[in-house]
């Protein structure tokens, strides 16, 4: 492809959140502009290693050229009009090798990186902007290593990206978070029941730590500490006795652990990434929670509304922050391309955005302070002073 002054690339992989599209419209909209064209490449990695470099090839269904009018109709709803994946290039199993390239690729796990760069060659994708999270990006760090002009956005609503304080997705999940609880409230006062809310989080708690400081829960439990059931019993029925609606509400990060004990997983099999799937500790939570409640609440069983939160805190349109944050994060990385620079991670740091050397992604584990956040024995988040904390207060760290 043959452009007027550059072309550039976007991806969006891993789980969708609301405030994709609207990255994918400001960094269209500012390259065209610019004078650069726009290529969006389908289904995160997997559109970059299933192009066939052939111009008679029909390729619709791993890239598309963007336009304006194509991102204005998208720009300000939810999920990713490119669509996504979980693809890691690096191990692609023998029946996910493309057809073209199985006569090459025949190992039971194939390293499909060389086909990616001749790929984005093919493409002359001069920057690639990839929208994901870490398991997304640490990929992006291996393509810049590879010698691609890599500028990376942070996307995940657990916000656990290391080097920023924000990626595109979180301010919708608590959002989404705080408005389902008090929709379920009425339900669990009604019925003076206790209500487990189990959310995002597979090993940082920020997606139920925020919203429990807000208000939507008397007690949460997160990934990094190891819960004692009971004193979460108790807590819940000290709650609830105090209430004058009769009911008490937790949130449980779908990462969180019993002491003693491991994560919950549906079944064994693990994602690209090397990942089970998570599913379950909420519904161990309630059972307990219900066997426990007659010690608690003189001799008489208290029952539970469980619910699973999930997909609906991701799905929907972006709020304010998940509209405005994109937005930067887009016009952000059509700088860094203005300057030729790359190998950065566009950020928000302390309130301001800025940029940061890609291999952050990389360099350390994003997870709640538990020593200055949570209080271990009331199982829930504490705080000092908000004097000069960051907006989602303990993301500055």
């Amino acid at each position: 492809m043959m452009s007027r002054k550059g072309v550039i690339g976007i991806l969006t992989g891993g789980g969708d959140v609301p405030g994709l599209n609207p990255a994918i419209r400001a960094i269209t909209i500012r390259a065209i502009q610019e004078g650069y064209d726009v290529i969006g490449i389908r289904r995160g990695w997997a559109g970059a290693i299933e192009i066939v470099r052939d111009k008679e090839a029909d390729n619709s269904d791993n890239y598309q050229l963007l336009t304006e009018e194509i991102v204005n109709k998208t720009g300000r709803t939810g999920g990713t009009f490119l669509h996504t994946s979980r693809t890691n290039p690096t191990k692609v199993t023998k029946p996910y090798v493309p057809d073209h390239l199985k006569e090459e690729y025949h190992d039971e796990v194939n390293d499909l990186t060389p086909e990616v760069l001749k790929n984005l060659e093919f493409l002359n994708i001069d920057y690639l902007i990839p929208i994901g999270g870490d398991d997304t990006l640490s990929y992006a760090v291996r393509l810049y290593q590879e010698g691609v002009h890599v500028i990376a956005i942070p996307k995940t609503m657990d916000n656990d990206v290391p080097g920023t304080d924000y990626c595109i997705g979180f301010s919708t999940c608590v959002t989404r978070t705080i408005e389902l609880s008090n929709i379920l409230r009425t339900t669990a006062g009604s019925h003076e029941r206790y209500m487990v809310l189990e959310v995002f989080g597979r090993y940082a708690g920020f997606t139920a730590m925020l919203p429990t400081m807000a208000g939507a829960a008397n007690r949460c439990v997160i990934p990094e500490f190891e819960f004692d059931i009971e004193r979460l019993a108790e807590l819940m029925s000290e709650d609830r006795r105090k209430n004058p609606s009769h009911y008490s509400v937790a949130l449980v990060s779908e990462g969180a652990v019993f002491e003693g004990s491991e994560m919950i997983f549906k079944d064994r099999t693990t994602d690209a990434y090397g990942h089970m799937k998570l599913g379950g500790i909420g519904d161990l939570v309630s059972a307990k929670l219900k066997e426990l409640s007659p010690h608690f609440n003189n001799g008489r069983q208290v029952n539970v509304i469980n619910q699973k939160l999930g997909y609906l805190v991701r799905g929907g349109d972006p709020d304010a922050i998940d509209s405005i944050v994109p937005m930067a994060y887009g016009n952000l990385a059509l700088d860094l391309v203005l300057k030729g620079i790359h190998g950065r991670l566009v950020v928000l740091k302390n309130g301001r955005y800025d940029n940061m050397p890609i291999e952050v992604v990389v360099s350390s584990k994003k997870v709640v302070d538990v020593e200055k956040y949570y209080h271990t024995e009331r199982l829930r988040p504490k705080y000092k002073s908000f004097e000069m904390k960051p907006l989602f207060i303990m993301m500055g760290d």
